[in-house]
């Protein structure tokens, strides 16, 4: 599984914006410039994650975009399905899918269920926080 450019420049955005958690709004020039990513596709990523209540928007000249929680009660997992869908490997044992009729004698939809398990484990356990403790730990600087 890779990660699209999506996902991942999403993620960058959010872990800044967790950086920044409890400073005020930050405008996405300055979280492109931080990130070196580009702002004018932060724009077009900001919007789903505004929508689904994990970031709040503030007009005018001291706006921008901050966490709308804690950076400790925002999974990884919730941010990337939000940014890219299902990370299934495989179409039939993505959610939302119907019963495949193979499914009770598929020896691959049993390694897909797997690895669909183990993703969601991975994602769904480690929050903004912890990438935030990440970033301070390999940059050697003090929370």
């Amino acid at each position: 599984m890779i990660l699209s450019t999506r996902g991942r420049y999403g993620l960058k955005m959010m872990l800044e914006l967790a950086l920044n958690y409890g400073k005020g709004a930050m405008p996405l020039k300055d979280i492109a410039n931080k990130q070196s990513l580009s702002d004018t596709y932060l724009e077009q990523l900001i919007s789903p994650l505004r929508k689904s209540g994990l970031v709040n928007s503030t007009r005018g000249a001291q706006g921008g975009y901050e966490l709308s929680k804690q950076p400790s009660e925002i999974k990884v997992g919730d941010i990337i399905r939000i940014l890219e869908g299902s990370l299934a490997p495989a179409e039939c044992v993505s959610e939302g899918e119907t019963e495949c009729s193979k499914a009770d004698y598929c020896a691959t939809r049993l390694l897909y269920e797997k690895i669909a398990e183990s993703i969601n484990t991975v994602i769904d356990t480690i929050t903004l926080k912890d990438m935030v403790d990440d970033y301070h730990r390999l940059n050697n600087k003090t929370k």
